[in-house]
């Protein structure tokens, strides 16, 4: 549970664990792996009503983590949406109870490649199984069902996690009540996936990356890895937005800053296992995608921003025109930002009151 809440949002709060795949009861993945030993770190904020009518979901990005806002006993560095979540924010502690997990796959405490392989006792590496997103899913549902809770107020996304929060909607059909898909995508286009290729390259052809097998060696793919952290961060952002905060003479240094950093909180393989994941999400390739959401009835809000070329606002209208085909009540709201994709980490003009207006209908 959080800690005090005050002015500047949430106060101190805590990463929890729980396990949710055990040898009595592995996790089957979508491509026949199996897990047995499955355990996710999250954090929760806010109160559970008596009913547990008020939880929100909130599902991360390709390199975010359980930490969505408050602090961890310094209350300058914060969560990575704690501008988005807290007492009188667009999802408001005062009124829901807030669950963000890390995700499977992931190396910020839930169970990914960094993690020790119960067979041999050594990190998996390159031996973790390739997932899918209906894999990430099935590890939340599970984490909801170890904390006691059935239907979900709301499932909140920004990019992979908006990717999360629409496969959840067709893979437990009225489960989530409503979605907010925030600069998400349903479908990477071809430049998207060249762009991963290029980070996977550089990774890959690193001589420390050692097939994998890194860790057993005693190193990291160290100037690969920043590299893809480099180039990937050039998509998150707009032209307007480098050129007015860094301007020709600091973008390079700004870059190496970026992917230096990258280096201290996450794993090679984690990223290579889900930029692939990514390249394969296309939910509504399978015909009967958008009509197990319908069955489910949610409503949806999808939100994109003029400035994100990585996943605009085509990507947001392809996924709205199939949902709304299907019957689904859909709201599609383009929002003027100059800050590119990361806009959804942020606040431009009308984008959080959009969020909470959506979040605070009909509850209860």
């Amino acid at each position: 549970m959080s800690g005090r809440h005050g002015e500047e949002g949430l106060g101190l709060v805590t990463t929890q664990r729980a396990v949710v795949a055990t040898p009595e009861d592995p996790l089957r993945l979508a491509r026949g792996g199996v897990l047995e030993h499955v355990e996710v770190a999250y954090e929760t904020y806010g109160t559970l009503s008596p009913a547990r009518d008020n939880v929100v979901l909130v599902a991360h990005a390709l390199t975010g983590h359980a930490h969505a806002a408050g602090h961890h006993g310094d209350p300058t560095r914060r969560g990575w949406w704690d501008s988005m979540i807290g007492p009188g924010r667009p999802v408001d502690t005062d009124r829901f109870f807030v669950v963000s997990p890390n995700l499977l796959g992931g190396c910020q405490g839930t169970t990914g490649p960094s993690s020790p392989d119960p067979r041999t006792g050594r990190p998996y590496g390159p031996d973790f199984p390739e997932l899918e997103t209906t894999d990430l899913v099935a590890v939340h549902r599970r984490l909801l069902d170890v904390l006691g809770i059935g239907p979900v107020h709301a499932g909140v996304g920004g990019s992979m996690g908006g990717m999360q929060v629409l496969q959840w909607l067709a893979d437990e059909p009225g489960r989530v009540h409503r979605a907010v898909l925030v600069a998400a995508t349903a479908r990477l286009t071809a430049e998207n996936m060249g762009f991963s290729a290029v980070a996977r390259e550089a990774i890959t052809s690193d001589p420390d990356f050692h097939g994998g097998r890194y860790a057993e060696h005693g190193v990291i793919p160290a100037r690969g890895l920043k590299v893809a952290r480099m180039l990937a961060h050039l998509t998150y952002v707009s032209a307007e937005g480098l050129e007015a905060k860094y301007g020709r003479e600091g973008i390079e240094s700004y870059l190496q800053a970026q992917g230096d950093s990258f280096l201290e909180r996450f794993d090679a393989n984690t990223y290579l296992v889900l930029c692939r994941l990514l390249d394969r999400f296309d939910p509504f390739a399978d015909p009967a995608f958008a009509a197990r959401v319908a069955s489910g009835g949610p409503e949806v809000l999808a939100l994109s921003f003029t400035s994100d070329w990585r996943f605009g606002t085509a990507h947001s209208a392809y996924l709205v025109e199939r949902l709304a085909a299907a019957g689904l009540p859909v709201e599609h709201v383009e929002l003027a930002s100059a800050w590119g994709h990361d806009s959804f980490l942020l606040d431009p003009p009308g984008y959080h009151a959009r969020v909470a207006a959506f979040l605070a209908r009909a509850v209860g």
